[in-house]
């Protein structure tokens, strides 16, 4: 992915990561459309930041996301990336279904089907344009389980199959598939995460983040040094001991 002159839209974007990749991207030289369910939170952004773009879209709602699609094709008919960056994550006790079953299937329509649902309002636009991007947001978590929130777990690992297997079938069209992949950020994702000391600072991991797309515009997977510790347990042979000392560290994990 190019790093600058691009046309974004960002659907999830109205604070964490989202809203800081956007900015971030803007300061690059991309026009940057940011997407989220609160029109009066969209105001507020654009207001504080000029030429920051906006659409409202419910990436839960096939109906919004279809119409948030038409409006963004529609403004911005050059739009080449699009970056799944919505994402919801809960804790939840798999010994009582009440607990988690409501829960899963929340995790799943935001983190999975949300993707998927947004790939396809747009993947015929993308193929149509002469360099274009799909930007899919797993975790560090799909390659390593926090224990109290398996749903998230599990739709991040399916995020990561998923932009694995796309970026294959979409090999002879226009359209790259990079897959972000966080380690635990500092942002409100849950409560108390924008506190907790095992987390990564939000500036640096988008420094990071900005400094390996420019350094490595054909990457597939875009991987800060603090994810790498769960990304690559498996293969270095010690994934029980980074289960054990993701689950040690992290507040959510006891």
């Amino acid at each position: 992915m190019k790093i600058s002159g691009n046309t974004i839209f960002i659907p999830g974007s109205t604070s964490g990561i989202g809203l800081a990749l956007a900015l971030a991207l803007q300061a690059r030289g991309n026009t940057v459309v940011v997407g989220g369910r609160r029109t009066e939170e969209l105001n507020k952004i654009t207001a504080e930041h000029p030429g920051l773009g906006s659409v409202p879209i419910d990436t839960t709602d096939p109906d919004s996301i279809q119409a948030a699609a038409a409006q963004v094709i529609t403004d911005h008919p050059d739009l080449n990336v699009v970056i799944a960056m919505a994402g919801i994550m809960r804790v939840e006790d798999w010994h009582r279904p009440e607990s988690f079953l409501a829960s899963a299937r929340a995790t799943i329509e935001t983190n999975v089907l949300g993707p998927v649902r947004l790939i396809a309002a747009f993947i015929e636009h993308l193929q149509q344009q002469e360099d274009s991007t799909i930007v899919t947001v797993s975790s560090g978590l799909a390659f390593a389980p926090l224990r109290v929130t398996p749903s998230y777990n599990a739709s991040k690992a399916a995020i990561h199959m998923l932009s694995e297997s796309i970026r294959l079938q979409l090999s002879d069209t226009s359209v790259k598939v990079v897959e972000l992949v966080p380690p635990p950020v500092r942002t409100q994702l849950m409560p108390g995460h924008e506190n907790n000391p095992a987390g990564m600072p939000l500036d640096a991991f988008i420094d990071e983040v900005m400094t390996l797309l420019e350094a490595e515009p054909d990457a597939h997977q875009i991987l800060v040094e603090r994810v790498k510790f769960l990304r690559y347990g498996e293969a270095r042979g010690d994934y029980d001991d980074v289960v054990v000392q993701l689950n040690a560290t992290d507040p959510h994990g006891k």
